[in-house]
């Protein structure tokens, strides 16, 4: 298949040394699945860190089997002539601890031996983006990448990317974060903590327990799931999709049967989630985006967060994303440039909402097009050290192409 990335198949790397949490706990005795595309050159140079938002995992691209029908969740974007080009870059997929799809997470066994053999359940210790972020780092060190040319993700992803260029600022050359923010807004905190609550208050749920109970809270799961999915998307692009169009040619009349399509839209979303999503690791995930800000040990100065950043960064928004809208990703380049750091900045006119960063849109996927070509020539030029935090970058001006592509 032509751009394709064809077969690929899922790794997996064991830690044996424990990993110190924000939380002062500790994850014992964990696994780490990744997936990786591309060659690694002889240098080691050219190597992408793909991280994942909320619902998705380390299948970042192409297929497990040759008649599967899902490909990886960022397959339009990463391949042979993609923007993320597999030809010149070696790219990495990689599943964070808590999750359920391969790493450690609420569905394994807990091995601290006063568990006596349960899975972790709800004893699965709080994780953090920071958190999640040395885990990544620990990899790359049994990879043997000293730096990565690049993290890039959107979403929770970005704010992944954004903690890699300030937790270890000279281990990666490029930030690329798309469609993020600094931190979660009151609004943003409360969707997730109605949604946290229906999987909670599901009488399935069984205090986060509900394995040894042989019952999952699917009601719960379903709940959450139409609550972010409503989100995630634009009223433009559900007006477009939907409108106001019945399910069937006369109202039925019910306050609890699907009238309207966006309904059964909804719902049909709902049930396909609740069947292979993990209930602990929503609960999880969503308090990883609460926690994350950066600016808070900082008194909420994200200039003087961003002091100790040193890379180039790629800053992309999207104009109807009104859950993580461009005002926070131009709070993110104001910082960066209050900093004298080199950044891009592109704010996308596109309808879809929040998921545009999934979707194909010509002129977002041209420009991390250029930016991955730009990148290229690092490694297959001499080579530039990025400038030293406090430093200007070359020339002796910030950098700041801002652009907002219509």
């Amino acid at each position: 298949m032509p751009n394709s990335i064809g077969i690929v198949h899922p790794q997996s790397m064991h830690f044996a040394q424990a990993l110190p949490l924000k939380s002062g706990k500790q994850l014992r005795d964990y696994t780490l699945v990744y997936e990786t595309y591309g060659k690694l050159n002889a240098d080691k140079s050219n190597a992408v860190l793909v991280c994942h938002a909320l619902n998705a995992s380390h299948h970042v691209a192409g297929r497990h089997e040759v008649d599967d029908k899902s490909a990886g969740w960022w397959d339009n974007l990463i391949g042979p002539g993609k923007p993320l080009d597999t030809n010149r870059y070696f790219v990495i997929g990689v599943n964070n601890p808590g999750s359920c799809f391969g790493s450690t997470g609420p569905m394994h066994v807990n091995p601290d031996p006063a568990a006596n053999g349960r899975v972790y359940g709800a004893d699965f210790p709080v994780v953090t983006v920071e958190d999640w972020v040395d885990a990544q780092a620990r990899l790359m060190d049994a990879l043997g990448i000293a730096q990565l040319a690049g993290v890039i993700g959107g979403s929770l992803g970005g704010m992944q990317a954004l903690d890699w260029s300030l937790r270890y600022p000279d281990r990666l050359r490029h930030c690329i974060a798309i469609a993020t923010a600094p931190n979660l807004s009151a609004q943003n905190i409360a969707f997730n903590e109605v949604a946290r609550r229906a999987i909670i208050t599901d009488p399935d749920f069984h205090a986060g327990h509900f394995y040894e109970h042989g019952t999952l809270p699917r009601r719960g799961l379903r709940v959450a799931r139409m609550i972010g999915h409503i989100t995630y998307l634009s009223d433009d692009a559900m007006e477009e999709k939907f409108g106001r169009a019945l399910k069937a040619a006369e109202f039925a009349y019910s306050t609890q049967e699907i009238e309207f399509q966006v309904e059964g839209y909804l719902r049909h979303q709902g049930d396909k989630f609740s069947e292979y999503f993990d209930a602990n690791t929503y609960l999880l995930i969503t308090r990883v985006l609460d926690y994350f800000d950066p600016a808070r040990e900082f008194g909420g100065d994200l200039s003087a967060a961003f002091a100790r950043a040193r890379c180039k960064f790629q800053v992309v928004s999207f104009t109807t994303d009104w859950r993580f809208s461009p005002g926070r990703s131009r709070e993110i380049v104001k910082a960066l440039l209050d900093n004298r750091r080199d950044v891009s900045y592109f704010e996308i006119a596109a309808p879809h909402g929040h998921d545009a960063f999934l979707l194909d849109d010509p002129r977002y996927h041209g420009a991390l097009r250029a930016c991955f070509d730009n990148m290229a020539r690092e490694f297959t030029e001499p080579s530039v050290e990025p400038p030293q935090a406090g430093e200007r970058p070359l020339g002796g001006q910030e950098r700041s192409d801002v652009g907002v592509p219509s």
